[in-house]
């Protein structure tokens, strides 16, 4: 997993053309209070104990190893798998949460568009569905999604913020 400050390609908004750029703790594209590889790792363990797959609890366990364990194209194609089998379990809460984390760690080791634009999706799907019992997956795919999409060139609208600095400029409510 990329850490630190290290050149990657980041496409950019205007043209969506990969540009060689460093991230790092400065423009807080890759940086979180957290560690996306554990918090996959706990969410996984959670969907597994909560049976959210059911019979292809097998399967999803198979290829989290893989993805866990490997790079490269063993990895790139267990981490396909269990995106197909997400889209079979949209309400596999802990499950979805784990995919939110392992596209963070694919953009991370391969910062294409696609993984960016996945991450996007992912947590937009997580967010817009029932709030979850633990109120640190929500920070955290919240988190995560402002990573994707930084990683877009894309900045998050604020409405709080914006709203701020409308009533700051009228001299407040």
């Amino acid at each position: 997993m990329a850490r630190g400050r290290s050149p990657v390609l980041v496409p950019t908004c205007e043209d969506g053309i990969a540009e060689p750029v460093w991230k790092g703790v400065e423009d807080r594209v890759m940086d979180l209070p957290f560690d996306p590889a554990i918090a996959a790792h706990t969410a996984f363990q959670l969907a597994q104990t909560r049976n959210e797959l059911g019979a292809d609890g097998a399967s999803a366990a198979e290829w989290e190893a893989a993805f866990s364990a490997s790079t490269g194209g063993d990895a790139t194609q267990a981490y396909r798998r269990l995106l197909t089998l997400g889209e079979r379990y949209p309400t596999a809460r802990a499950f979805q949460a784990f995919l939110i984390y392992s596209t963070w760690q694919q953009a991370a080791e391969d910062p294409i568009a696609e993984h960016f634009q996945q991450g996007v999706t992912l947590c937009d799907r997580f967010l817009a569905g029932p709030e979850p019992s633990d109120a640190r997956n929500l920070t955290q795919v919240r988190a995560l999604r402002t990573s994707f999409l930084s990683g877009l060139g894309i900045k998050e609208q604020d409405d709080v913020g914006e709203e701020y600095d409308r009533d700051a400029f009228k001299g407040g409510d």
